[in-house]
């Protein structure tokens, strides 16, 4: 389990291809922080790269190897990852941490698009568009990880919402590489999840 504050930006330092060229292996460079230079990348811990859950395979002083099967890269934007590409990671929940966020799972539901990004006030206005079958789960202020990231959720309209990020946020996460047109892994309230499916058997 995570909460949504990344504590660190990593950055893709090599792309292997494996599993016939179907699944792939990325290494990631760690960011230069106390919190990395802790024990957060031990073999086997799970942590959450730009909101997927991802289980370390190799480490060292400075980075990390994960594995990505064919499906996570289906549905993810991991497929989009290359060398330099920067990643929000986050180290799993330990027990008695501090949830600031909200519950977040590390289980990516899907991708929004950025539709745009607007500067009001002292923050910025981002709008994006979900895929019509994750935007039933979307609520006004309600959670909403994106690149796994906590945030609330201002208004919602259709398939679009959108949410305020102020500059420490963008500052502390790969929001400053995005634009009008990329795509985000999208992880609804898990809440909303359990719930919907439990609607779905009403009067079965």
């Amino acid at each position: 389990m995570f909460t949504g504050l990344i504590t660190g930006v990593g950055s893709i330092s090599a792309v292997t291809a494996i599993g016939n060229g179907q699944d792939a292996r990325f290494t990631i460079q760690t960011p230069q922080n106390e919190v990395w230079a802790d024990a957060e990348k031990k073999l086997g811990a799970s942590i959450a790269c730009s909101g997927v859950c991802l289980t370390v395979i190799e480490a060292g002083a400075d980075w990390f190897t994960v594995e990505v099967s064919a499906e996570t890269l289906s549905k993810t934007s991991l497929g989009e990852w290359q060398p330099g590409t920067l990643v929000n990671l986050e180290g799993s929940l330990r027990l008695g941490d501090e949830l600031g966020g909200h519950l977040v799972s590390g289980h990516v539901d899907g991708l929004a698009i950025v539709i745009s990004i607007t500067p009001e006030n002292g923050s910025t206005r981002w709008v994006f568009e979900l895929p019509p079958a994750l935007a039933p789960f979307v609520a006004a202020k309600g959670s909403i990880a994106l690149n796994g990231v906590s945030l609330t959720v201002n208004e919602v309209e259709g398939l679009r919402f959108g949410v305020n990020i102020i500059p420490h946020t963008a500052a502390q996460t790969n929001f400053a590489t995005l634009h009008s047109g990329s795509w985000v892994n999208v992880e609804i309230d898990m809440l909303a999840r359990y719930l919907a499916r439990q609607l779905s058997f009403k009067g079965v």
